[in-house]
């Protein structure tokens, strides 16, 4: 699947009040913003145990994507106009512009990390640092290209196939996978957000993450990164973070979390926070 280049201007849904629609807010206070960015399936809630921590020395600007079943208005997502990352880095961007931050620390989980990627080259001005956790450009292995994102393209049809035909089913399935076993609080946290969205956005928006490939925003990231990866994330190899080390522009460093699965905010939240405390020179 070849995206549209991220220069290009996307269908974002307009109107003054986007950020509002998206459940936008700031908390906690502190001269640095760090912007909280969930990734497929969640809400803002999947920051719930780290932001009392963080908002104690930050200013923090939470929302939901509009995917999100936390948000009112479902009209808010068409398949159409979300069938890349582009329309979402111009959402992030208008929430960002319209609650009034700027030169911000992003924190983008899984999707998000990418999305974070496209709207830094839109407006590099609005980014001090992304912070990319449990991130890919490309989840679909590339053997002639000796390139592992982790999964097979039949892989991903059958995941495809199921979230259409037994979304009920799939979604605590799929959440047991992805998310630390040994914490059950964890996976039934996601399970219920996964429920919550409705199931042909699940699988229109699976369609738009798992088939892209953005490896070419890579090598344009200029602003700095900083990689969080578990020791074991069964949605992203360490292959595939490595990759993206080698390939962005800026300086790229990585930590690794001592957990399982593509959840470390939810599964080690200290340790999470012990890592973002360093980026942020806390």
């Amino acid at each position: 699947m070849v995206s549209p280049s991220p220069e290009t201007k996307g269908t974002m849904v307009m109107g003054e009040n986007l950020a509002a629609s998206m459940n936008a807010k700031l908390v906690g206070s502190g001269k640095e913003t760090v912007v909280l960015a969930h990734g497929y399936g969640g809400d803002q809630s999947a920051w719930d145990r780290i932001v009392p921590l963080l908002a104690a020395r930050h200013r923090l600007l939470l929302f939901d994507w509009c995917f999100s079943g936390a948000v009112k208005d479902p009209s808010l997502y068409h398949p159409n106009n979300y069938s890349s990352y582009d329309a979402f880095a111009d959402d992030l961007i208008c929430v960002m512009e319209e609650m009034k931050v700027s030169g911000c620390v992003f924190v983008g989980h899984s999707m998000s990390g990418m999305i974070g990627c496209i709207a830094s080259l839109k407006r590099p001005d609005l980014f001090t640092r992304l912070v990319l956790v449990g991130a890919s450009p490309r989840y679909l292995n590339l053997i002639e290209e000796g390139y592992n994102g982790g999964f097979d393209l039949s892989d991903v049809e059958e995941m495809l196939s199921n979230i259409d035909s037994k979304y009920e089913q799939w979604a605590p399935a799929f959440a047991s996978v992805v998310v630390d076993a040994s914490d059950p609080l964890s996976v039934e946290k996601f399970a219920n957000s996964l429920k919550r969205m409705n199931p042909q956005t699940a699988l229109s928006l699976a369609k738009t993450v798992f088939l892209a490939d953005y490896r070419y925003v890579l090598e344009k990231v200029v602003v700095p990164c900083n990689i969080i990866h578990t020791r074991n994330d069964v949605v992203v190899p360490l292959a595939a973070v490595e990759y993206m080390q080698n390939t962005i522009k800026a300086k790229a460093e990585v930590d690794i979390i001592d957990t399982e699965g593509h959840f470390p905010h939810l599964t080690a939240h200290l340790q999470f926070v012990q890592v973002l405390d360093r980026i942020l020179g806390c």
